[in-house]
């Protein structure tokens, strides 16, 4: 029974098997060998004509002599057909006999050289199209750059000679689309030199608290006219010089800081710095900027670092972006020997933080800093953040909820009174998300005021905004 069962593997195995005796005679080749060598009987085949490149028959020694190194090594080798064409395969040469015959064992190699072949190409393909690609994106960015900054040129041009305030508000919308364009264009450049392994960081000593407090300036007037808070706090222990690529560090930071500004609208953002480890000349550098914003869900975080993607389409429709600045950011912290991290919920806010390594410039001395693991700092300052995150201040008619009314209010106002309707159409869609447990005569108004605002009607604005604070104080305009 096991002889019949070996019989029946060995005749239908997926290898090449020839069964060869001492004077080089087939006695026996299974299936895979009569198809690959295209015989049906091997009664007069002589094993030194399938494979002469690796045995030959001696007649001193009455035997088969082996031309190539034995062992169980396999190699690769030709087999011959009748008809002398040959094909290559993957066999284990082995002189050990088994009785008086030998057993040759091996597979055909044609695919596998095939495929190999195939993927050398494939390969040699990609780069060509990666180097292509890598090109045209240069080319294309480059050409873009052109008409944008000549668009950006003479709209300056304009509002220098302008005097109308409606077309000078125009103008400063062209503006803003060529400041946007140019951050896009950036991206994408970056992005197609990240994807090529082409970028390169620039390491240069630099003050690091004159580039916080650039970043700062530069986001402040943004997220204070927002009515949000603006809080940065660096450890005393970060040195004043550092070596790094500084136009990376703030090119992050200016990224992260711009997320919190567009997706929070009650508040605050925080910016905290800390050094959390030392090694030798070398420091580790904790960045994380806490915002109460809107929050993002447990399964849509991980979509957030992919490459053109946002967690929703509606996001991108209402606050713009192509989903690129994040995915640089994690290559970039990932580039300086760190990574970046994130927590957030819907309606709580996020967090997000990135650490990198930098270097000391020479005689630049620091305190040794005990290794303060960045997952533990992580988590302390986002609890931190979210004992400062209060739901109260959406269930209307909390304290919170009243406060934060009085200065969205406040900002409003003034928005409508300068007639910046971008602005003020802003504030009414908090105020109406802080009203959105009102009663309906409040919610009514809110809704008015939003309408008005969208309209750009000045006096219905004004009569708008009037009603809704009269319903909020109980008739008291004063209040």
């Amino acid at each position: 029974m096991h002889e019949v069962a070996a019989s029946y593997f060995l005749e239908n195995a997926g290898e090449i098997v020839f069964i060869v005796n001492r004077n080089g005679m087939i006695d026996y080749g299974n299936r895979a060998a009569r198809r690959g060598l295209e015989i049906e009987d091997f009664s007069d085949i002589n094993i030194c004509q399938v494979l002469p490149s690796v045995v030959e028959y001696s007649q001193e020694t009455q035997d088969l002599k082996f031309l190539v190194e034995t062992g169980n090594e396999v190699q690769e080798v030709m087999i011959y057909r009748g008809n002398q064409t040959c094909f290559p395969a993957m066999m284990n040469i082995n002189n050990v006999k088994v009785g008086d015959q030998y057993v040759f064992m091996g597979y055909d190699a044609t695919q596998k050289n095939f495929l190999e072949k195939s993927v050398a190409q494939l390969k040699d393909e990609m780069e060509v199209l990666a180097k292509t690609k890598s090109e045209f994106v240069a080319n294309v960015t480059h050409e873009l750059r052109t008409p944008v900054n000549g668009i950006s040129g003479n709209a300056k041009v304009l509002q220098e000679m302008e005097t109308d305030e409606k077309k000078l508000r125009l103008l400063d919308l062209i503006q803003q689309g060529c400041k946007n364009s140019h951050a896009i264009i950036n991206n994408i450049l970056d992005f197609s030199k990240l994807d090529a392994g082409k970028f390169t960081l620039e390491n240069l000593e630099f003050d690091f608290r004159n580039m916080i407090d650039f970043i700062k300036a530069n986001h402040s007037n943004k997220i204070i006219e927002k009515g949000l808070d603006f809080v940065v706090n660096i450890s005393p222990d970060v040195p004043e010089r550092i070596i790094g690529d500084e136009l990376r560090i703030g090119q992050i930071l200016n990224n992260f800081l711009s997320n919190a500004c567009k997706f929070t609208s009650v508040g605050r953002i925080t910016l905290q710095v800390l050094k959390t480890a030392q090694k030798d000349n070398k420091i580790e550098l904790f960045f994380m900027v806490m915002d109460t914003g809107i929050g993002i869900s447990k399964a849509e975080q991980d979509k957030l670092f992919q490459s053109f993607t946002q967690v929703d389409a509606s996001i991108s429709r209402k606050y713009g972006g192509t989903g690129l600045g994040l995915n640089i950011s994690k290559q970039l912290a990932e580039l300086m020997g760190g990574g970046v991290q994130l927590s957030s919920e819907p309606g709580k806010g996020s967090n997000f933080s990135f650490r990198i390594w930098v270097e000391l410039p020479e005689g630049v001395s620091t305190e040794k800093t005990e290794y303060v693991d960045a997952d533990e700092m992580f988590q302390k300052l986002q609890f931190l953040n979210q004992e400062e995150n209060s739901e109260d201040i959406w269930k209307y008619g909390t304290p919170a909820n009243l406060e934060e009314l009085k200065k969205k209010l406040s900002k409003l106002i003034l928005c409508i009174e300068m007639e910046n309707w971008e602005k003020a159409e802003m504030f009414t869609e908090t105020v109406r998300q802080l009203i959105e447990e009102a009663p309906k005569e409040i919610k009514t108004a809110g809704l008015r005021l939003k309408m008005a605002v969208q309209k750009e009607n000045y006096e219905k604005a004004i009569q708008s905004f009037e009603s809704l604070q009269n319903g909020l104080t109980g008739g008291d305009s004063n209040g």
